[in-house]
């Protein structure tokens, strides 16, 4: 055992160590190779350190370069070096982490990994969590929360008694919310269609002077960090609302809510600590292994109500026990990455990590800005859009640089705007990478055009 984990050491290590100078994408001969993979499984056994063998040498090619420092798609963080040594210690120690009983570390990490996030993002004490796989299970956990809260004010157990014939539930979301809320939404029985959309401003964020009536089965959900522009609702507004219907509010801060680490960047989150229940992302920002996610309650009671189960041959003490938070019960300790990468980075690390993302984002538009190409956001977080000239253009230039692979990034479409999307969020990127990435991006804009 100890001969075959050394030499994964070793060729996990000589892959890192590729990453800064490999193309950000595998060529089309490694995606092809992956069928070397399969085939009919053997009868007779193989050995381990030729099962690892081969997948590292068809395997490792063919991968995205997402843990490399030019990987600017979808928000994905690269794996500080603590979590991932703390990852293959977690795996080592193939702990089950639904109960105390199960793994005592585990659930200990959980409660303080809790302490810690609450503290740094400025969110009510003594608020309830639980971890989970990323924002859509995080949206759909904190909802359940919702949901039964909502109902039992209405007299009516949803837990029991289901959906069927129950008081209905008024759900209000802004017109540019994260598709994985309203997935959440469809997967509680709430519905994709019903909600009520209140108009958005130019930069994606909701107008509480257009929100509906409300009361005490409205469920209002707003955003920290649009998923295009970095925007964030105004939460001390639509909160202060929200308190006087007795509504309750729901914030999907996937990434947007680490900002609250920078005293830069905390004014953003004005009044979200207001809300009732807050989806955070791990896997991005925080820069931890996938997959990795917080569901947090303010009151611990209500995610208690829509998650707890019991069984008579299932142990239970007086303590927290993990599986009473989350949808799961059988599942792996996602806590104990991110106790490492909290722990090393301390809080001064983790605003450096925030405020330099910021920083590169900022960089970013400046270079394409000063090149000729629009920035169609206000760049206040670490999100950054450009467009470079037709939808056509843009959208023929997207796919070359994402071919040239010295950087990726994703497109979208936005307020009427075809527009490439950059999303600065890894604790590997430099401004060399930075300067590197938007001088091809520059350069493949230019000679596309051109043809």
């Amino acid at each position: 055992m100890k001969k075959l984990l050394d030499e994964t050491a070793d060729r996990a290590a000589q892959y890192l160590r590729s990453l800064p100078t490999r193309s950000v994408v595998p060529s089309p001969a490694s995606v092809a190779a992956l069928d070397q993979l399969g085939g009919a499984l053997p009868e007779a056994p193989t050995d381990p350190a030729q099962v690892l063998a081969l997948l590292d040498h068809i395997g490792s090619p063919a991968t995205v370069a997402t843990a490399g420092p030019r990987y600017f798609g979808f928000v994905i963080g690269g794996t500080l070096p603590a979590a991932l040594a703390a990852n293959w210690l977690a795996g080592a120690w193939d702990q089950n982490c639904a109960m105390q009983v199960m793994s005592p570390v585990a659930a200990k990490l959980e409660e303080i990994v809790l302490q810690w996030t609450i503290d740094l993002l400025n969110l009510p004490a003594g608020s309830g969590a639980g971890f989970v796989t990323g924002t859509t299970m995080a949206n759909f956990t904190s909802l359940a929360a919702a949901r039964t809260t909502l109902l039992a004010r209405a007299g009516w157990n949803v837990e029991s008694d289901g959906l069927f014939g129950a008081p209905p539930i008024n759900v209000v979301v802004g017109d540019e919310v994260h598709v994985s809320l309203l997935k959440a939404l469809s997967l509680l029985g709430l519905g994709r269609s019903r909600v009520t959309r209140v108009p958005v401003d130019q930069q994606g964020r909701m107008r509480p002077d257009a929100l509906p009536p409300i009361d005490e089965r409205t469920l209002i959900c707003i955003q920290a960090g649009n998923v295009n522009t970095g925007a964030f609702d105004p939460a001390q507004e639509i909160c202060a609302r929200a308190r006087e219907a007795n509504s309750w509010v729901h914030v999907d801060g996937a990434f947007g809510l680490w900002a609250g680490l920078s005293p830069q960047y905390a004014p953003l989150l004005a009044g979200v600590n207001a809300a009732d229940s807050w989806a955070i992302d791990c896997h991005k920002w925080m820069n931890v292994p996938y997959d990795s996610g917080l569901a947090v309650v303010r009151n611990p009671k209500h995610l208690h109500a829509a998650m707890a189960i019991s069984a008579a041959y299932l142990a239970s003490s007086d303590l927290r026990e993990p599986w009473h938070y989350v949808p799961e019960s059988s599942r792996r300790g996602r806590a104990i990455e991110l106790w490492a990468a909290m722990r090393s980075l301390g809080r001064d690390g983790l605003r450096e990590l925030i405020e330099r993302n910021c920083r590169q984002a900022r960089l970013f538009a400046q270079l394409l800005g000063n090149a000729g190409f629009t920035i169609l956001n206000e760049v206040v977080l670490n999100q950054v859009l450009v467009s470079f000239g037709t939808p056509e253009q843009t959208r023929n230039i997207i796919t070359a640089i994402q071919n040239d692979g010295t950087c990726w990034c994703g497109g979208t479409e936005w307020q009427g705007n075809t527009a490439m999307r950059i999303s600065v969020s890894s604790w590997a990127t430099t401004d060399e990478d930075v300067k590197h990435s938007a001088n091809a991006m520059i350069r493949i804009a230019h000679q596309t055009r051109s043809v």
